[in-house]
């Protein structure tokens, strides 16, 4: 069974940082793109950022670009979002999701596999 579990998320100021984990299980990590998602509330689930099956190829969502980096640990089955220079419209739930041999992709209709989310909260 496929298992995704994030975290990471809290509570922080207006240019601070945080730094997500979303360890994988269940799978053969190495062997899939995964992304990351976030969805604020009243909102729809946006790209945030993705990282292909064989890394080094990064996709970001302009709003976060220079600000995001996404980064894998295969060995440790896990996922990293390091987020700095917060800001407030950055505050969302954050979701990790896996796909099998993806290229790491910004549609999240290709990802089969999800976490259950994380919260981050940036306060002005």
């Amino acid at each position: 069974q496929v298992q995704l579990v994030e975290s990471g998320g809290g509570l922080v100021q207006a240019g601070g940082s945080l730094r997500l984990t979303c360890t994988a299980s269940g799978l053969t990590f190495s062997s899939y793109g995964m992304g990351w998602f976030r969805q604020a509330p009243g909102k729809e689930r946006e790209f945030v950022a993705a990282i292909a099956w064989r890394g080094g190829s990064d996709l970001y969502a302009d709003s976060v670009k220079g600000r995001f980096t996404i980064s894998r640990d295969n060995a440790k089955n896990t996922v990293y979002l390091q987020m700095s220079t917060l800001k407030p419209e950055d505050t969302a739930v954050y979701y990790c999701a896996a796909e099998v041999l993806g290229p790491g992709t910004r549609w999240a209709d290709r990802y089969p596999y999800w976490g259950q989310g994380t919260q981050v909260t940036v306060s002005s």
